[in-house]
């Protein structure tokens, strides 16, 4: 009974992080939906994004999907819970650094 369950849990990805993937990610395909949702992880364990400045971060992760003086937003597609979907968000201080990371899931 204990591995019916685990393998209906759900799907958890160990998507290795690729700069040109993400950037060339078409989310409307739906065997694109989660890719960046899925890359997540790896982005965040093994790139040093804070203290990125904008342009190092334009270089890594493409042209934000919004962004403000102080803000970039990065679309990551379905969570993969329900319809959820979710961005990456990253903010700058006053010398266009990264001081801070969220994803937000809704």
């Amino acid at each position: 009974m204990i591995p019916f369950l685990v393998t209906n849990c759900g799907k958890f990805s160990h998507e290795k992080f690729n700069s040109e993937t993400w950037k060339n990610a078409n989310l409307t395909s739906e065997e694109n939906f989660s890719l960046r949702w899925d890359m997540m992880n790896d982005l965040r364990n093994h790139h040093q994004i804070i203290g990125m400045n904008k342009t190092e971060i334009k270089n890594l992760l493409g042209n934000p999907d919004s962004e403000t003086r102080n803000e970039f937003n990065y679309y990551l597609g379905y969570s993969k819970h329900g319809i959820n979907t979710g961005t990456l968000w990253l903010i700058f201080d006053k010398n266009n650094k990264v001081v801070k990371i969220s994803v937000s899931q809704g």
